[in-house]
């Protein structure tokens, strides 16, 4: 099992696994739901745009995770798990999108990492290593949507090579707050086309 690395002045770095290396372990996959639930179910109740209004339960998280897991072992998903000092952190994946007319193409489902760790890097690492899977997996085009209001992924994304695409004003509902839906691709292919032709 990979191990955080430390760092000459002390503190534990992160280690990213892909979904073959975190399902390496049939223990560490049993932890990795568990704790997946507590970060994605606290980042929710604090307010989260994840997809979610109300925290979501231990076995709809891992019965995603299960999907995402069995997709990736098909060729069809990307998982990346963040540690730190063996403990989980952050989480991120994406999915190839199954109609055939699109399947060349994937989505950048969710990226999250537990407040504890905001600030070490971890939302960019797992970023760039669903991109980097993308890439291997053949993927054309990476896309995404993200809720208005969350700057800082928004800027994250851009950063990474994400350009927006599409604005949907007011579609996220949260109770009575209204929110713009964004959208993000980023081109893969070799020719940098961002709009076809």
């Amino acid at each position: 099992m990979n191990t955080a690395m430390t760092s000459s002045s002390g503190a534990s770095e992160p280690v990213i696994l892909d979904a073959a290396e975190l399902t390496s372990d049939p223990d560490r996959v049993a932890r990795f739901a568990e704790s997946a639930h507590v970060i994605l179910a606290d980042l929710v109740r604090a307010g989260a745009a994840l997809g979610w209004v109300e925290p979501p339960s231990r076995d709809e998280v891992s019965e995603l995770l299960g999907h995402v897991i069995s997709a990736a072992h098909a060729g069809d998903a990307a998982l990346r798990a963040a540690y730190l000092d063996r403990r989980l952190v952050g989480l991120g994946y994406w999915l190839r999108y199954v109609r055939p007319t699109h399947r060349p193409h994937a989505d950048l489902e969710k990226i999250a990492v537990a407040p504890t760790a905001h600030g070490r890097g971890i939302g960019r690492a797992l970023t760039a290593g669903l991109i980097a899977d993308a890439k291997r997996a053949g993927i054309e085009v990476l896309t995404l949507d993200a809720r208005g209001d969350n700057s800082n992924a928004l800027h994250l994304y851009r950063s990474l090579g994400f350009s927006e695409c599409g604005r949907l004003p007011d579609f996220v509902a949260v109770g009575a707050r209204r929110f713009d839906k964004v959208f993000y691709m980023l081109d893969l292919r070799q020719d940098g086309c961002a709009h076809g032709g």
